[in-house]
C-alpha cells in the first residue's frame, strides 16, 4: 500500500469564522433564547428611563434608574456565580429566567394600576437587576461548555452581537410600543417574552456531574472565588480596565435620555434612533473582530476603542441634531464591543471550568460596580453644571485614567494553561481525618547559592495554592540547615484539602517540576498531612 494511503486524513481546520458557534444546535438554541432576553432586558431600561423622564426632569433621577439596574450585579454578582458554580447550571439558569419574568409581571401590574412613582420604579428596576446579577454568570458559565476553545472568542463576539442586535431592536420595540399603545405594554410584552425564554431553556439537556466531594459550601466558595481572582495577575488587569472603561462610558447611556431630549426635535423616537445607531456599530464591530484581533495585540485594541469611545462622547456633547448624534454613536457602539469583547476574552481564558462563573461573575461586578458609580457620578455632576459638561469631563477623563493604567499595570499577555489535569493523585486518609484545618508541609533541600531564586519561583507557587483554595501560604527555612525549606499550606478541611487535587491545571503541573527542580536531596520532598486538633482546655 503505497505510503500516502496508509496515512490517517489530515485533520480539517477548525472554522474560525465569525458565525461558527452558530453552526451548533445547543449554542444556537441558548444564543436566541440570550437574545431575547437581552431584547426584554433593553426594552425594560428604555421603558424605565423614558418613564422617569415623564416623572421628573432632574437628571439625578433619570441617572439613577442606570444606576438601579446595575448595583445589583455589583452586590449580588459573586454570590451568584458561586452558586452557578456548585449547582446543577441548567436548572439555575432556569430559574433566574423565570425570575426575570416575575418582575415584568410585577412592573405591567404597578403600571397599569396607575400607582407608579419615581422610588417605586428604581425599586422594581434594581429587582430586575437582580434577576440579572443572577442569570449573567451562569451564561458566561455555560457558553466555553458549547463550543471548542478555538472558537470561544467567535462565540464571546456573538454574544456581544446578541447584546448589540437586542440594543437596536428592543428600544425599537420599546418606542414604538410607548408611542402607539403606552409605555404598561412594553412591560407586558417583556413579562410574555420572559416566560417563553424560560420555557425555551427548559428544552436543554445537560448532565450535571455532582462532585463525589459532596457541593462546595457558599461562603467557602466564594471565599475560593476572590482568591483565585486575587491571585491571577491576568484577571486583576483586566478587571481594572473594564471598570475604568465603564465607569467613563456609561455617562453618555445614564445621561441618554436627556441628551436625546435636547436634540433638535428630541423625543422618544430619537432616544430609540441613538440606541439602535449604537447598537448597529458595535454588530458591524463584532463581526470584524477576528480580523482586528490578527491586526492588533489587545492592550493596543482595548486603548483605541477608549480613545474612539471619548472622541464619540465628546461629540454627542455638542450635538445639535440626529444627522451628527447618530454617527458619533455608531462610533461608541464600535468602541464598545471592541474594548468589552477583547478583555472578555482575556478574562474567560484565564479561568478554568470550576471558577468560570464566580471568576466571570466578577468581571461582570466590575462592570456594573464601575456603570453604577460612573452613573450617579455624571449624573451629579450633570446637575451642578450641565449635561454637555458631564460628558465631556467623563470623555476627558476616561482616556488619561486608561493610559495611566496602561503604564502602572501588569501586561495583559500573561498567559498560563488552565486546561486541567490528573497528574496529581489525591491522596488517602488511613485514619479518618475528622474537622479541623488541615496543615501540609513539603521539604525542600536545595543549593544554598540559589535560595534566591527558589524564593522567587515559591511567590508563584504561594499564588497556584490560593487559587486553588488554600487558607493560607508559608514558606519556612531551617536555621541550622542551609538549603533545608519547608512549604507549609493550611487548608480549611480534609474534604476542601481534596477539591485543591481536581483543581489542578496544566500550568500547575509544570509549575510542580520547576520546583523538583531545585531539589538535590536523593529522595523526593518528603509531604505530611496533619489536621488540627481541638483541645478542651481544663
Amino acid at each position: 500500500m503505497p505510503e500516502e494511503m496508509s496515512r490517517p486524513p489530515a485533520p480539517e481546520p477548525a472554522d474560525l469564522s465569525a458565525w461558527a458557534p452558530i453552526k451548533r444546535p445547543v449554542f444556537r438554541m441558548l444564543w436566541s433564547t440570550w437574545l431575547v432576553a437581552n431584547i426584554c432586558m433593553w426594552m425594560n431600561d428604555v421603558a424605565a428611563a423614558w418613564m422617569m423622564t415623564s416623572m421628573t426632569t432632574s437628571p439625578i433621577w433619570v441617572a439613577l434608574v442606570q444606576s438601579a439596574s446595575t448595583l445589583p450585579v455589583f452586590l449580588l454578582g459573586l454570590p451568584s456565580g458561586a452558586l452557578a458554580d456548585i449547582l446543577d447550571r441548567r436548572r439555575y439558569f432556569i430559574m433566574t429566567q423565570f425570575w426575570v419574568a416575575v418582575v415584568a409581571t410585577l412592573l405591567s401590574i404597578t403600571v397599569i394600576s396607575g400607582v407608579m412613582t419615581p422610588p417605586l420604579l428604581l425599586a422594581l428596576t434594581f429587582a430586575n437587576g437582580v434577576g440579572l446579577a443572577m442569570r449573567w454568570p451562569v451564561f458566561a458559565a455555560i457558553v466555553p461548555e458549547l463550543v471548542p476553545r478555538v472558537q470561544l472568542p467567535a462565540a464571546l463576539a456573538l454574544n456581544g452581537v446578541s447584546m448589540n442586535a437586542s440594543r437596536i431592536v428592543g428600544p425599537l420595540v420599546a418606542g414604538a410600543l410607548i408611542a402607539g399603545a403606552g409605555t404598561e405594554y412594553v412591560f407586558v410584552l417583556n413579562a410574555v417574552l420572559s416566560v417563553i425564554s424560560g420555557f425555551v431553556i427548559m428544552r436543554w439537556r445537560r448532565d450535571h456531574a455532582p462532585s463525589p466531594l459532596g457541593r462546595e459550601r457558599l461562603v467557602s466558595a466564594m471565599r475560593v472565588g476572590l482568591q483565585f481572582v486575587g491571585q491571577s495577575a491576568r484577571l486583576r488587569s483586566v478587571l481594572l480596565r473594564i471598570a475604568i472603561f465603564f465607569f467613563h462610558s456609561t455617562a453618555l447611556l445614564a445621561l441618554l435620555p436627556l441628551v436625546a431630549r435636547g436634540l433638535h426635535g428630541g423625543d422618544a423616537g430619537t432616544f430609540t434612533l441613538l440606541l439602535a445607531s449604537m447598537g448597529a456599530g458595535a454588530i458591524v464591530a463584532a463581526l470584524n473582530l477576528p480580523r482586528l484581533r490578527q491586526m492588533m495585540p489587545r492592550d493596543v485594541l482595548v486603548m483605541r476603542s477608549t480613545m474612539l469611545q471619548s472622541v464619540s462622547m465628546a461629540v454627542m456633547a455638542f450635538a445639535p441634531n440626529a444627522w451628527v448624534a447618530v454617527p458619533a454613536m455608531v462610533l461608541n457602539g464600535m468602541a464598545w464591543i471592541t474594548c468589552a469583547n477583547s478583555l472578555s476574552v482575556s478574562a474567560q481564558l484565564a479561568l478554568p471550568d470550576w471558577v468560570r462563573a464566580r471568576g466571570m461573575s466578577m468581571y461582570q461586578m466590575a462592570i456594573m460596580g464601575a456603570s453604577a458609580a460612573g452613573a450617579a457620578l455624571w449624573g451629579h455632576v450633570s446637575t451642578l453644571s450641565s449635561v454637555s459638561t458631564g460628558l465631556l469631563v467623563a470623555a476627558a477623563s476616561g482616556t488619561v485614567v486608561m493610559l495611566v493604567a496602561q503604564r502602572l499595570v501588569s501586561d495583559l499577555s500573561i498567559e498560563e494553561d488552565m486546561t486541567p489535569s490528573r497528574q496529581f493523585k489525591a491522596p488517602v486518609a488511613e485514619e479518618p481525618p475528622g474537622v479541623g484545618n488541615v496543615v501540609v508541609t513539603i521539604e525542600y533541600l536545595i543549593d544554598p547559592a540559589r535560595a534566591d531564586d527558589f524564593r522567587a519561583l515559591m511567590q508563584e507557587s504561594r499564588r497556584s495554592r490560593l487559587r486553588q483554595g488554600a487558607l493560607e501560604w508559608e514558606l519556612l527555612r531551617d536555621v541550622n540547615k542551609p538549603g533545608r525549606f519547608v512549604e507549609q499550606i493550611v487548608d480549611e478541611s480534609w474534604t476542601e484539602h481534596l477539591r485543591r487535587f481536581d483543581r489542578v491545571t496544566a500550568s500547575d503541573v509544570v509549575l510542580r517540576e520547576r520546583k523538583l527542580a531545585f531539589h538535590i536531596g536523593e529522595e523526593p520532598p518528603v509531604v505530611s498531612r496533619c489536621v488540627v486538633e481541638s483541645l478542651v482546655r481544663t
